[in-house]
């Protein structure tokens, strides 16, 4: 399940930045926390598949602008027939029935009913003096008092103190207690505005099947992520006062999630540190062979050899120039005991990007198990061989050179967003790590990747001349191929294993034989066929055209040990335990000999029959609104561009005779919405 985060329109990047930090800490692995801008939230099926939506501070006129309407009725739907919401500041007067916001200032007064309405009442503030719009000179440590007999779960404070800059009070929220409204904390200290019967400065609200946790205060920011040396009068002691109350803050963050039905972590949980990178071969000569390549854009400095690139530095080491005293250097934080990582605060909000990656060269021998005890190399080496030696494909190119991390930003973004770097790899080289920080998917989400995924990306050099022969949009479907052909050859027995292609790039759980699959008609249903299918992996190709060739990047992520916050391949109960190592040898292994079969033959009939036999969707029904919902019936996909195939259908389902050829628009959560027509 999904927690989004709104980002769009009104919002500021602070306080989605603080949202998404603090919510991943509290909430990881049993939700992916992802940013929503508000034409999702407006026009995609996100519904089904979130539970729960936060709107952070910023300025609500904006989140008007924008969801006034059509938005603001989903988000109200999806709230009373069972969803979640939460409101930070901003986020807590959008959703009150009435923002009162300094009455009076010609400058900043800010009045009006609003849509959604979950507080039934007003929010007024400002609940204390000198706010500014985009400056911390407002910022206050405001005392709250707990009310533990609404917040019954979790280690429940009875006093903190939270950030606070620009917030309301709930205007009489005791007295609409028959409403479904409960008071979680209130201010304990005197307020500027008037605010009725008590102070409530955190508030329940009950709405239909779901309900809404309001805060007016800032409860999700950390005093790790504040900058102390502000020069506002005071702003350090206010950022210690908050540093002091930080457990108290996330104990009561923890016990509103509660509330609100979320599962949350038992102990505190940090975002993980960074870890060395480890590049090795099947050999140690095409290690050699590698580094050689990269020699022209290697710098010395201060004797010690680096790589800088578009996204990333990289500081290349031999096994045995190890020492601590480099390490601690490399990113301002808390000295760890173990020299393998890069070690910062708990919440600190760090930009990974800036941290220079330390690059070990094992140009001798795999790394040892104790350098990379969740990734054993010589198992992975030795796997890779044994199905090579299955196939007859003459040049087993892929999964030769590895480059390991235990801790990474994105296996994508160290190859694709590095261009230098990445124009000198071989065919085949291919990146994997325990554990990503910054995995990205579609669109612009962004996640952390648990341990327990096959996380990976491998290059892919695909000649220009061929591509009318071998189109490179394809490359997507051989590697979805890849993977289900490689789940189902792992071992013997595995061939039964219910694993099937969602069109385009998603690998799914099949929990019941389906031939039919009604989809949505309209925009906010949930898919009927959601109880049948669950995602269990993904794909993302990205590629440059450079010289003679495309550069493209396949990366894929395939739940495979983790119990959460999906469904994973052990889940399934195969005859035995799949484990990464093996698995990834055999998805690459896989993957070439089908790209090397595509050079020669492009996607002919042997791959179009092999797809199908994999995937979902034949005469799969589906609703083209940008056609102003005609229906269709799926029929295929094309073997010139992989377009999907449909023909319109009429009345009682019947064929018109009318073909269409349909791309996605890649939105970020189903792409059988919005699907968009090519040519009829």
């Amino acid at each position: 399940m999904n927690v989004l985060v709104y980002s769009g329109n009104g919002c500021t990047v602070e306080a989605v930045k603080h949202c998404m930090y603090t919510l991943r800490r509290l909430l990881s692995p049993n939700y992916a926390v992802l940013s929503v801008e508000g034409k999702a939230i407006v026009e995609e099926p996100w519904t089904g598949t979130c539970a729960l939506l936060v709107f952070p501070g910023g300025a609500d006129l904006g989140y008007c602008r924008t969801l006034n309407g059509e938005g603001n009725r989903r988000i109200i739907q999806y709230v009373e027939r069972g969803g979640s919401y939460l409101g930070f500041c901003a986020g807590a007067y959008y959703g009150s029935k009435r923002c009162e916001f300094e009455l009076g200032n010609k400058k900043l007064e800010v009045v009006g009913d609003r849509e959604l309405g979950f507080y039934p009442g007003t929010c007024r503030g400002l609940a204390f003096p000198g706010f500014v719009y985009q400056s911390e000179a407002g910022t206050k440590a405001v005392e709250l008092q707990v009310s533990k007999t609404s917040l019954t779960k979790g280690s429940v404070p009875a006093v903190f103190r939270s950030y606070y800059n620009g917030g309301g009070v709930f205007v009489d929220a005791p007295n609409f207690r028959n409403n479904g409204v409960e008071v979680l904390a209130s201010y304990t200290q005197q307020l500027k505005v008037d605010s009725g019967e008590g102070t409530a400065a955190v508030i329940y609200c009950k709405a239909g099947e779901g309900a809404a946790v309001l805060s007016a205060p800032h409860p999700e920011f950390a005093a790790v992520n504040l900058n102390r040396d502000l020069d506002i009068p005071g702003y350090s002691s206010i950022v210690e006062a908050l540093a002091e109350d930080d457990k108290l803050r996330t104990d009561f963050l923890k016990a509103c999630l509660l509330k609100l039905g979320l599962q949350v972590n038992e102990k505190d949980t940090a975002v993980p540190s960074l870890s060395r990178l480890h590049l090795s071969s099947s050999t140690p000569n095409m290690t050699s062979e590698v580094m050689k390549s990269l020699q022209e854009i290697v710098t010395m400095i201060d004797g010690e050899d680096y790589i800088k690139d578009d996204n990333d530095t990289f500081h290349l080491e031999k096994p045995s120039t190890w020492n601590l005293s480099t390490i601690s250097s490399a990113l301002p934080g808390t000295k760890d005991q173990d020299a393998n990582e890069y070690s910062v605060d708990l919440d600190k909000d760090i930009d990974y990007n800036a941290v220079i990656k330390r690059l070990v060269v094992h140009d001798k021998d795999f790394p040892a198990s104790k350098e990379t005890p969740y990734f054993n190399h010589q198992a992975f080496y030795a796997n890779l061989k044994h199905y090579q030696s299955q196939t007859s494909a003459p040049d087993n190119k892929f999964g030769r050179t590895v480059m390991y991390g235990e801790v990474v930003t994105s296996t994508n973004t160290l190859l694709e967003k590095n261009t230098e770097l990445l124009r000198r790899l071989p065919a085949g080289f291919t990146a994997t790590a325990t554990v990503q920080l910054s995995g990205r998917g579609r669109g612009s989400n962004v996640w952390v990747s648990p341990a327990g995924s096959l996380m990976f990306s491998t290059v892919v050099r695909h000649p220009q001349s061929l591509t009318t022969q071998a189109p490179v949009v394809f490359l997507q479907y051989l590697a979805a191929l890849a993977i289900v052909e490689g789940i189902k050859s792992y071992e013997a027995g595995f061939q039964n294993l219910p694993i099937k292609l969602k069109w385009p790039n998603d690998i799914c759980k099949q929990f019941a034989q389906v031939t039919y699959i009604e989809m949505p008609t309209v925009t906010d249903a949930v898919d009927p066929s959601s109880d049948k299918l669950e995602k269990i992996g993904g794909i993302l190709v990205n590629s440059h055209y450079d010289s003679s060739e495309f550069l493209s990047v396949i990366g894929i992520g395939l739940n495979t040990n983790n119990a959460a916050p999906t469904i994973s391949l052990n889940a399934l109960k195969p005859p035995i335990a799949f484990t990464l190592e093996k698995l990834l040898a055999r998805i690459l292994t896989k993957f070439s000999s089908l790209y090397e079969r595509f050079l020669q033959t492009g996607f002919d009939k042997t791959f179009e029959q092999l797809y199908y036999k994999h995937w979902l969707h034949t005469d799969q029904i589906v609703t083209l609104e940008a056609e102003g919902g005609v229906r269709a019936r799926i029929k295929g996909i094309t073997r010139d561009w992989g377009l999907l195939l449909a023909e319109e259908l009429a009345w009682e389902d019947r064929a018109t005779g009318k073909i269409w050829q349909l791309q996605s628009d890649s939105n970020s959560f189903d792409f059988f919405r919005g699907l968009l027509k090519r040519k009829v």
